[in-house]
């Protein structure tokens, strides 16, 4: 898979077709917001300061998605394996999103962006699970953007808990374990009220999901920017939709004529 370079034109003439007509936008893009530690200790600070570098590239990529047309976007914040850190990155993470929390919530509200969560909010401090019930009902009624924020997030564990819900079920005689099917299971997943992803971004370069909607993923387009995501802005992202709406997707058929 090609890579998109910091600093080069993803569209140069020797990329585009000429006979290429863009395909719709994509209606929801979910991005692994990677880099921010590197982009902090290449410059000499502490990781913690490209976190919070990248609270800046969250908020203008958010009001530039919904600007755009993208009606769901989700952003990888937490994963379950992030809990593998040093306990100060992690305690230090937690105070930006109840920063972030703070300072934006009501503004998205006025701005029409409905926020929700998935993962296992369970594990996460007290105040923060009562921060996301807060921040779900306050844009409740949005309907310009879905903002999706994986949080806590783990798509192997997400699996795995659907199946023992069917199979509780089935051993319960609710519903014949013949029966389970696709639908049935993706019903059960986190992500149940929402589209499955057309484009997966992935910023500084480095090239797989990390546990991330692997399920939801299946025909979801991909594309890994060499740049961290402190420094991924609105010009970066509109390179990601536009090589995405040259993309011939197919779902497993072939390729249309023409």
């Amino acid at each position: 898979m090609r890579r998109l370079m910091p600093g080069r034109n993803a569209l140069s003439a020797a990329d585009t077709p000429k006979t290429a007509e863009p395909r719709p936008m994509p209606g929801h893009v979910a991005v692994i917001m990677d880099g921010n530690g590197r982009w902090a200790t290449g410059r000499g600070l502490p990781r913690i300061a490209g976190h919070k570098r990248g609270i800046n590239s969250v908020r203008k990529i958010t009001r530039h998605a919904k600007a755009r047309g993208v009606r769901y976007l989700t952003l990888f914040a937490f994963s379950t394996e992030n809990w593998l850190r040093p306990k100060e990155e992690v305690h230090g993470l937690f105070d930006l999103f109840r920063y972030y929390m703070r300072r934006e919530c009501r503004t998205l509200a006025r701005e029409g962006v409905r926020i929700r969560f998935i993962g296992d909010s369970s594990e996460m401090p007290a105040d923060i699970q009562s921060m996301m019930v807060e921040a779900e009902g306050m844009t409740a009624t949005g309907d310009a953007m879905t903002l999706i924020v994986a949080l806590n997030y783990g798509s192997r564990g997400e699996i795995v808990a659907a199946s023992r819900r069917l199979a509780a079920r089935a051993a319960a005689g609710e519903i014949d374990p013949a029966a389970i099917d696709d639908a049935m299971l993706a019903a059960e997943l986190n992500t149940a009220d929402f589209p499955d992803p057309d484009l997966i971004i992935r910023t500084s370069g480095e090239q797989r999901l990390s546990n991330f909607l692997l399920w939801q993923a299946a025909y979801s387009e991909f594309l890994f920017v060499d740049r961290h995501w402190p420094d991924f802005d609105e010009e970066a992202f509109d390179q990601c939709i536009e090589r995405y709406r040259l993309r011939d997707r197919r779902f497993g058929g072939l390729r249309k004529s023409g």
